[in-house]
């Protein structure tokens, strides 16, 4: 009974010596100075745009668009049918964003 005692121990050890090392060893993300304001990309981008989101959302999807289409598999058709959709939601936000 005493040997099933002390290997409990030992294992209940060093798992949490385990944890704590990783968990010191896991990377902080770097600290940002007081003094730097972040910026709106899209605020940045077209300052005096009525519909900065409509802006950024076509700038994302124009990117994913142009991700998929040098991507290196097909994906059994899918990567053709999301450009597609892409396609068509880029036009549907190009009309939002001509209506001002």
């Amino acid at each position: 009974m005493k040997k099933v005692v002390l290997l409990t121990l030992l294992i209940l050890a060093t798992v949490l010596v385990t944890l704590a090392f990783t968990a010191a060893a896991a990377p902080k993300p770097p600290a940002q100075p007081a003094a730097v304001a972040p910026v709106a990309p899209a605020a940045a981008a077209v300052p005096d745009d009525p519909h900065p989101h409509i802006h950024e959302a076509l700038e994302s999807m124009r990117r994913a668009k142009h991700e998929l289409e040098t991507a290196a598999h097909d994906f059994h058709g899918h990567r053709i049918e999301s450009m597609k959709h892409l396609d068509m939601a880029i036009h549907e936000a190009e009309i939002c964003e001509a209506e001002r």
